[in-house]
């Protein structure tokens, strides 16, 4: 299982340095079909690691929106202002995890390619 994790890491980086590019749709698949490369156990493992590396800047940038938000809240705010940024935050992370669900879909897509083809 430590494979795939490695896998969906450099899968993540392809994604992030395509998309930077601006080759948006196109580094979700690239980078799933790295992740399904490296992670050579199948279709199935393939396809596990295009999705994790797919879904990992959702994660982050939820993480980083609750977070900031919340701090800006209590800057602004005091305690009510936290509340009002977190739920913000919450809001935004939402957001982001529902278009990273999308580009995960198609990394899953690039990761099964990329097992296919590896085994």
């Amino acid at each position: 299982m430590g494979n795939i994790w490695v896998a969906a890491f450099v899968g993540f980086i392809v994604t992030v340095v395509l998309t930077l590019v601006g080759l948006v749709f196109i580094g979700h698949l690239i980078g799933g079909l790295v992740a399904g490369l490296l992670a050579r156990g199948g279709m199935s493992s393939g396809a596990l690691a295009g999705f994790l590396s797919g879904i990992f800047g959702g994660i982050i940038i939820a993480i980083i929106a609750i977070v900031g938000f919340g701090i800006a809240g209590i800057m602004l705010g005091g305690l009510w202002g936290s509340f009002a940024g977190v739920l913000g935050g919450l809001a935004v992370g939402f957001i982001a995890i529902i278009v990273a669900i999308i580009g995960a879909i198609v990394s899953a897509i690039g990761g099964l390619v990329g097992g296919a083809i590896s085994r």
